[in-house]
């Protein structure tokens, strides 16, 4: 087996619980698998109990509650409070879609440490054309609940070419809100946003005129506001590594049991992705083929192999190798010494050019395009 390499296996430091794949958003930049629907199944309460007590008994210590969308499950005070009788560190990964004061209220007493809210754009047509759900209002409500029940103000927004002329309006919305934490999460193309990357990928020179306003925003806001600025892949020359690491640190659990080394590695193939209602976390970390399969280095091929920068980005993200070449043990293209290098020129060619045309609509993730674009 490639990469099957047991040796210094550390534990599992950041368990994403991925609790459903139901959302009353339609974000075309969704990192949801294209044919979520096919995974209608989910853990039960029991379930999810049992896999963070297995992963805490690892070494776990940070939780994400992430989806679609988690406020859907009606258990989730439940989960959250048998998570700090472990004592996980609990973020609730959020639309705020549906979140009122009451729940907010409610996820306070049952232990949750840490609220991340997402909204699309700083401007309401903007945001609710992008969330297809007129929501824009009451996520700026629910921002400041949050604030007010003593949570940390953790705000996100996923940058792209849709938004990112925004970014001194989205700025100052996170100054408006009182946000301690302002995650700048420049698109990464996977699942949904892969599908539209050609309508979401924005130029260098957007880019950087973005990036620039952003890193003088943070030195403004120093001390006050925390800035978490998301480097996209597409405009650099090195990749990112995988997950710190393939099989290192993150583990993640989808809704219907299925444990990844990453949220995206379900379209991998030759996985066999091992599912936590026929085994244990630690058989899972420890012996799954999926989990080994790029531990360590001996899988990788040329130039990796032979790259003195291997241990710092591990031959890049598999999923984006994968996605790009069709090969998911080449080198990441996004690096510049990557022998595909050209796919990303490629790529950023072709999103010029259809910005400048502008004919093809978005595929939104619930809308009859997208039904069509999967089946065909």
């Amino acid at each position: 087996m490639a990469g099957f390499n047991k040796t210094n296996i550390t534990p599992p430091r950041w368990l994403l619980a991925e609790l459903t794949y139901s959302c009353p958003l339609q974000c075309p930049y969704c990192s949801n698998p294209l044919d979520y629907s096919k995974y209608p199944q989910e853990l039960t309460t029991d379930d999810w109990k049992r896999v963070l007590t297995q992963a805490r008994k690892m070494g776990a210590v940070q939780l994400g509650l992430s989806g679609g969308e988690p406020l859907v499950r009606k258990d989730l005070e439940e989960i959250v409070k048998h998570a700090r009788e472990l004592g996980y560190y609990t973020n609730l990964i959020t639309s705020a879609y549906g979140l009122d004061e009451a729940r907010i209220v409610a996820l306070k007493e049952a232990g949750l440490d840490h609220i991340q809210v997402s909204i699309q754009a700083s401007s309401e047509k903007l945001s609710d054309y992008l969330a297809g759900t007129k929501s824009f209002e009451h996520k700026k409500q629910v921002a400041h609940l949050v604030k007010k029940h003593g949570y940390p103000m953790v705000l996100c927004v996923v940058i792209h070419r849709e938004n990112i002329a925004e970014m001194p309006q989205i700025l100052a919305m996170a100054e408006e809100l009182g946000a301690d934490y302002l995650e700048l999460a420049n698109t990464q193309y996977y699942g949904w946003a892969h599908a539209n990357r050609d309508l979401l990928l924005p130029t260098k020179e957007q880019f950087e005129k973005a990036e620039a306003i952003a890193q003088a925003f943070k030195k403004k806001v120093e001390g006050k506001m925390k800035i978490y600025y998301v480097v996209p892949d597409f405009h650099e020359d090195r990749p990112k590594a995988c997950m710190n690491g393939w099989g290192t640190t993150f583990l993640t659990i989808a809704p219907d049991g299925v444990a990844l080394p990453c949220h995206s590695a379900r379209e991998l193939p030759e996985l066999d992705c091992p599912n936590v209602n026929e085994g244990s976390i630690d058989e899972i970390w420890h012996d799954s083929k999926a989990f080994n399969f790029f531990r360590g280095t001996e899988w990788m091929q040329e130039p990796c192999q032979s790259c003195d920068e291997k241990s710092k980005d591990f031959g890049g993200c598999r999923c984006q190798a994968y996605l790009l070449k069709g090969d998911m043990y080449a080198t990441d293209p996004v690096c510049s010494k990557s022998p595909d290098h050209h796919l990303i020129e490629e790529a950023i060619k072709t999103a010029k050019k259809s910005q400048e045309v502008n004919e093809q609509p978005l595929i939104f993730r619930h809308s009859k395009n997208s039904r069509d674009f999967i089946k065909n």
